[in-house]
């Protein structure tokens, strides 16, 4: 039998090893997994969880509709902000992920931590020699992979057919690389809010309303408000960008014009501010840091979340 004490939650962290005496002349020292191997097995376990879920399929669906739709719409003629071919492709996807991957990455994990509540799977789970933080780790590291992987993927096989089909064509990477790191930007920030989303809701219903509401305010709802608040007052320059850059989406859709148009001359007086004050670097930066900052805030809540409640719902 295990030599371990039964007064805590985990027992097992309290001792580096377990005593297991299987006769009483034999004293065999077992060593339990480190927290490394914890996470990792954790993470594998989820991982094989999100392979068999519905929602992967939902999330491929979008990538296969975004890129297919911009591959035929950037391989004709035209050209956007002087860019053609799959320079123009990777530029259309990075303003398509803008509205996409927020939706795909609440889908992905706004049920995640309540459906492990109230299905029993953490109870189960907390019995064996493991803590909250690392299943929250695992959890994270798993969503992390499937959500990013086929965007790596999908943009790495660009940049490749690229470089043979149309070497000359010196955007193109730069390009890949801006559309990369605001999609890891966007994955981070609505990953965090998908789970803390998750750790608030007390029923699986309430956790997909919520990662609805929290998508319309994102994509739509900040938009109208932002308007209606210019055509009743006149706002200067400066408020009008705290006010949208408070908004990952437009904080990413900053850094994908910043990248691409150091002017930004598309947003008329408030990019002629920015380019002037801030400058196409730092507004490219604060664009891919601030996503970034509100994914992390937002996990760590959330794992305060996770080690702090009940375990069952």
């Amino acid at each position: 039998m295990y030599d371990v004490p039964q007064t805590s939650i985990w027992p097992l962290r309290q001792k580096p090893d377990v005593r297991v005496t299987s006769h009483p002349s034999q004293d065999v020292r077992m060593s339990l997994p480190s927290r490394r191997q914890r996470i990792a097995a954790l993470a594998r376990l989820e991982l094989t969880d999100s392979l068999r879920s519905r929602w992967l399929q939902f999330a491929a669906a979008v990538y296969i509709l975004v890129f297919g739709a911009f591959v035929w719409l950037g391989l004709r003629e035209s050209s956007v902000l002087g860019f053609t071919g799959l320079s123009r492709v990777v530029l259309n996807v990075a303003n398509a992920t803008v509205v996409a991957v927020p939706l795909v990455a609440l889908v992905a994990t706004c049920q995640s931590i309540a459906k492990a509540r109230t299905s029993g799977h953490l109870e189960l789970l907390f019995t064996q020699p493991t803590q909250r933080n690392d299943w929250f780790i695992g959890l994270l590291l798993a969503r992390l992979v499937v959500l990013l992987g086929p965007l790596v993927a999908l943009l790495a096989t660009t940049a490749v057919v690229g470089l043979v089909t149309t070497g000359q064509d010196a955007s193109l990477l730069p390009m890949v690389v801006h559309a990369l790191l605001v999609s890891t930007s966007l994955v981070l920030a609505y990953v965090g809010l998908g789970l803390l989303v998750s750790a608030i809701a007390q029923s699986l219903e309430r956790a997909v309303v919520y990662a609805l509401l929290v998508w319309l305010a994102s994509v739509a709802l900040h938009d109208f408000a932002l308007i209606g608040v210019l055509l009743q007052w006149h706002v200067p320059a400066p408020v009008v960008f705290a006010l949208a850059a408070m908004n990952p989406v437009e904080a990413a859709r900053l850094a994908v014009l910043a990248s691409v148009d150091p002017e930004l001359s598309v947003l008329g007086p408030v990019g002629f501010w920015i380019a002037n004050e801030l400058g196409a670097s730092l507004a490219y930066f604060f664009g891919l840091a601030w996503p970034a900052t509100v994914g992390v805030v937002s996990l760590v809540i959330a794992a305060r979340l996770v080690r702090k409640g009940d375990a069952v719902r």
